[in-house]
């Protein structure tokens, strides 16, 4: 996944750290007062954010920032963010494009470049201090943006110049920025009465404390949810490394002699595949299942409860009925209506695929001679039991042709260069925020440096769960500015000695991960604020999931799978059982992430009176029990008390958008096939018109551009094993 926004304004305010714009060797103080009836004086920036990195591409240099730096800066950048607009408010001349929004877009340069790096490092690499600073500086950034979001005197320009725009000369992108920073605006309440905005303001505040506690409490809930076994015996099943591997995270702890299994952050633990032992795999089940509900101090319901209250007493603010109505004003979907019908419409069918495969798993328990049922901990063991026996396909067996760094540089990088002429150059001289972190310049076709990027694969404490990818700079032709990348996974470390081997979902998701990095570094946007995938939650997914139909293509994986021992290449009739393989299972692999997506849509369809009196837990088992799905054994790949996505990472009644940008991947992949597959030709194309756009045009034409025809649903279902005929509703 992508790591998530929050917003990033047109006043190019950062308030995530998804999407950030970076800095230029220009005077960040260098703005246009003189013509102001009241001089408003810019305060003085200093310290090591005063002024942009003189690092190539301006990246952050992590040798000279110490964790007290980032609390200080961040209060003197919101300052002198707030001095810059206030010059603009204070502006005697008309207002017009240039001296209101392109002048929002230039202010706010110096908050930019400390939140980049400090939103990067407290997800990647957190500690104690790093922690405190983002509870302590939430609520402050939040108020911030309101106070300039709601500002009546700047909205007043804002809206003097779009009510205008008709009679203006300006560039498609010009226009879309004017629309954008004026949308943004009314969304944030311009255009509320001052009591309402108030109470927009104050619920922000809380929001903002709220979902920084939750994301605090699932990181060090996940870390101490991880199971701790003491006998060996238990492990039974797994792979010398992994038994290696769990040993040395016990030591880690403190805890030598005895094995510890870190968590991930899905429901779904990759361990539950392998362990012969069942009490095992419930225990493991159960810890993951249970990582924040065991009403201590990391339980997240109270939160979730409240934020959920609290978002649906916005929505009723603007006049909306429920959080989703209000937040999908900006997707593709349009609404929450045109999203559930999405999903609805594959139930049967769904529904149908989970009863048959849990049937062929009991028949394989039967055979096993076990005399129980399966249940959610037994799922992925006999599934991969029907799988070897089914399309005679051993996971472990592959691992050895999927070395890391054959992955990435012969893999990934082969990808990109095939399709987009992209070569690349592995550099030591970039400082980092963690010595596991390898840098990378990128070089466009032509031979030109395209910009930076920063590969961080390996699971720590310190780290959140998932996978993302950000900017710590943005590509933007006002500040002339290339981008600077960063790729996050959480891939289990081998031991000291051992080769670093990965499954083929984490070669799919590096995949992923490099195909949101592909639309940053193509991004070719004068405006940081519409630049690379400054994109609706709906459609930012749609170039990463694309990019993951490379991962199993023959010319490229003839050119990374190789044994790390032999150098042979994968065999062709391997290749031939992953892909055979792909479609079985898809009651469980659909369906956990179908069952989240609407989980997420149930949660942010309740009125504020409903949120009021929720419960959480027994709201939770009322939405899985509504769905119609096999939830009790198929349960969803997030549960709401550690749905990160949701609660905090803004994907609220937005995390259906992985399965409709996987409709958009699945139709564009098929445009691909259609027309040669992996070539220049091809990859220019979909740069050309999707990935170089940005968010500077509405998306059914960008797609249709790079299609010829609208989405059609048909290639998903197909690749699910799915069929139109049996979705119909």
């Amino acid at each position: 996944m992508i790591r998530p926004i929050l917003a990033t304004t047109a006043l190019g305010l950062v308030l995530s750290g998804c999407t950030t714009t970076g800095g230029t060797a220009m005077d960040d103080n260098a703005m246009e007062t003189s013509n102001a009836t009241e001089k408003v004086t810019i305060p003085k920036a200093t310290g090591v954010f005063a002024q942009p990195s003189s690092l190539p591409f301006h990246a952050p240099d992590f040798s000279k920032i110490k964790d007290s730096d980032y609390l200080p800066a961040i209060k003197q950048a919101m300052a002198i963010h707030r001095a810059e607009v206030d010059a603009i408010t204070h502006n005697p001349a008309a207002p017009t494009f240039d001296n209101t929004i392109v002048a929002l877009e230039k202010s706010g340069r110096m908050l930019n470049r400390v939140l980049a790096p400090f939103y990067g490092v407290i997800g990647a690499n957190t500690n104690d201090t790093l922690d405190a600073v983002d509870a302590e500086i939430s609520p402050e950034l939040a108020a911030h943006s309101d106070a300039i979001m709601l500002d009546p005197d700047l909205f007043a320009r804002v809206k003097a110049v779009y009510d205008n725009r008709a009679a203006m000369s300006m560039t498609p992108e010009d226009s879309a920025l004017l629309e954008k920073t004026y949308e943004d605006m009314v969304h944030a309440g311009a255009l509320l009465s001052p009591a309402q905005k108030q109470a927009v303001k104050e619920l922000n505040s809380r929001l903002s404390t709220l979902t920084t506690q939750f994301s605090q409490r699932l990181t060090e809930a996940t870390t101490d949810g991880a199971l701790v076994v003491s006998d060996k015996a238990k492990l039974a099943g797994l792979s010398d490394g992994d038994i290696a591997a769990a040993a040395k995270a016990a030591e880690k702890r403190g805890m030598a002699g005895k094995y510890v299994l870190p968590l991930q952050n899905t429901t779904q633990q990759p361990q539950l595949a392998d362990l012969t032992d069942r009490a095992t795999r419930e225990a493991l089940f159960d810890a993951s299942w249970t990582r924040t509900e065991k009403g201590d101090a990391n339980d997240t319901r109270g939160l979730i409860k409240e934020i959920a209250e609290l978002r649906a007493q916005k929505a009723a603010l603007f006049g909306k009925p429920d959080w989703a109505s209000y937040v999908m004003y900006d997707r593709m979907a349009k609404d929450p209506e045109t999203a559930m019908n999405f999903m609805e419409q594959m139930v049967p069918a769904l529904a149908a695929s989970q009863r048959a495969e849990a049937a062929e798993l009991n028949a394989a328990i039967k055979a096993d001679g076990k005399n129980f049922t399966v249940k959610p901990w037994d799922w992925n063991f006999y599934s991969e039991k029907v799988r070897k026996a089914k399309y005679d396909l051993d996971e472990n067996a592959t691992k050895p042709y999927f070395e890391i760094k054959s992955v990435l540089e012969n893999g990934v990088f082969y990808a990109a260069n095939q399709l987009y002429g992209l070569t690349f150059k592995q550099r030591t001289d970039i400082p980092t925020y963690h010595p596991d972190v390898w840098t990378y310049t990128v070089y466009d076709k032509d031979g030109s440096e395209l910009g930076l990027f920063y590969f961080d694969p390996y699971q720590r404490d310190s780290k959140r769960g998932g996978a993302w990818m950000s900017n710590f700079v943005d590509q933007s032709f006002l500040f002339g500015d290339k981008p600077v990348i960063y790729n996050v996974l959480n891939i289990p470390k081998a031991p000291d000695g051992e080769p670093q081997l990965v499954s083929f979902d984490n070669v799919e998701t590096m995949f992923h991960e490099f195909g949101h990095a592909l639309h940053g570094f193509f991004a070719h946007q004068k405006y940081p604020s519409l630049s690379g995938t400054a994109v609706a939650r709906d459609f930012v997914e749609f170039p990463s999931q694309i990019n993951e139909m490379w991962a199993s293509n023959p010319k490229v994986l003839a050119h990374y799978a190789k044994h790390y021992q032999t150098g042979e290449t994968i065999p062709t009739e391997l290749i031939d059982k992953i892909k055979e393989a792909a479609k079985f299972n898809q009651g469980y692999a659909l369906g956990e992430t179908m069952e989240a997506a609407m989980l997420d849509m149930k949660w942010h369809s309740l009125s504020a009176d409903q949120a009021a009196s929720v419960n959480v837990d027994a709201f939770e088992k009322q939405a899985l029990g509504s769905l119609g799905l096999e939830t009790a054994l198929v349960p969803p790949r997030y549960r709401s008390s550690y749905f990160r996505h949701i609660f905090t990472n803004g994907y609220a009644a937005g995390y259906y958008s992985y399965l409709w940008t996987e409709m958009l991947a699945k139709d564009g992949s098929k445009w691909f096939r259609d027309n040669g597959g992996l070539s220049r030709k091809n990859g220019d194309h979909f740069r050309q018109t999707v990935l170089s756009k940005g968010g500077t045009q509405d998306y059914l034409p960008m797609y249709r551009a790079f299609t010829g025809h609208d989405p059609q649903v048909e290639p998903m279902l197909e690749s699910r094993g799915l069929t139109g005929e049996n979705t119909a509703q």
